[in-house]
């Protein structure tokens, strides 16, 4: 299932994410697009090291990417993809995006990202380069109010629900021995449990 991606002309949405772990907060964001927006399909772009957190609190790439795999099932409107997994480390947007573009022209890509990531999205490698070659959809986040970017034709707000849940709030759970399975695709909450990942 990983990259193996249709030929055929899509709308594209790319949720870049470390997804450490996906939890049904990030289902329900692309659910959402795929369902009240003209994206067609969402691939979940697995970053094995976002630049701007730390990667020793990071699960390994490929338990991520299985992960996604089994929280998306046999879903064909989601994908996941490790595209990122064999370029420079660590992963800049601006690259990964440039490299997707070049090997799926047919594709019309567009980014998904939460509001909470406006206010640094200036400080992203090539973020003016990044603007000119792809638009953005944006979620809300909590405590986060209406950003400057969402004024530029670029940043198109979409009115998804707001999700409270967090990645780091489910580690931080399992570490402390909470059952918080009904956060978790099942499938997702077997493999954790199964591997004793996080505790």
């Amino acid at each position: 299932m990983s990259d193996n991606l249709s030929p055929i002309n899509m709308q594209i949405g790319l949720f870049f994410g470390s997804f450490n772990p996906i939890h049904f907060g990030h289902l329900a964001i692309a659910n959402y697009l795929v369902e009240f927006s003209e994206l067609e399909q969402v691939w979940f772009v697995v970053s094995p090291h976002n630049p701007f957190k730390n990667k020793s609190h990071l699960l390994g790439e490929y338990h991520r990417l299985e992960l996604v795999n089994r929280a998306i099932d046999d879903d064909q409107r989601f994908r996941a993809s490790s595209i990122e997994f064999n370029l420079p480390k660590p992963s800049y947007t601006i690259d990964t995006i440039t490299y997707l573009k070049e090997q799926y022209p047919m594709h019309d890509f567009r980014m998904i990202m939460g509001m909470d990531q406006l206010a640094s999205f200036h400080k992203w490698k090539n973020s003016d380069e990044l603007r000119e070659q792809i638009g953005f959809q944006v979620y809300p986040r909590p405590g986060c109010d209406r950003h400057e970017l969402l004024d530029t034709p670029e940043f198109e707000l979409v009115e998804a629900p707001l999700m409270e849940i967090s990645s780091s709030f489910i580690r931080h759970s399992i570490r402390e021995g909470k059952n918080i399975s009904y956060f978790l695709h099942p499938a997702v909450w077997k493999y954790i449990s199964e591997m004793g990942f996080y505790s």
